[in-house]
């Protein structure tokens, strides 16, 4: 089960990826809306590894 899980990201992901490329080249309505979609998703990830990495870095236990 876990690998159809994976598998379905996996093909998302990629999806994804062809979406970006062909909106880039101007391709239909759907597809610029899927790319967006891609491209905000990936933002919001970036955003929160950032603002994960700097909770733990900023965390070094010499408060006292």
């Amino acid at each position: 089960m876990a690998v159809l899980v994976l598998f379905g990201a996996l093909a998302l992901a990629v999806g994804g990826c062809v979406c970006v490329v062909w909106a880039e080249r101007g391709g239909p309505r759907w597809v610029r809306v899927v790319a967006t979609a891609t491209l905000g998703a990936g933002e919001l990830l970036r955003r929160s590894g950032k603002s994960r990495r700097r909770s733990v870095s900023g965390n070094d236990g010499g408060g006292e």
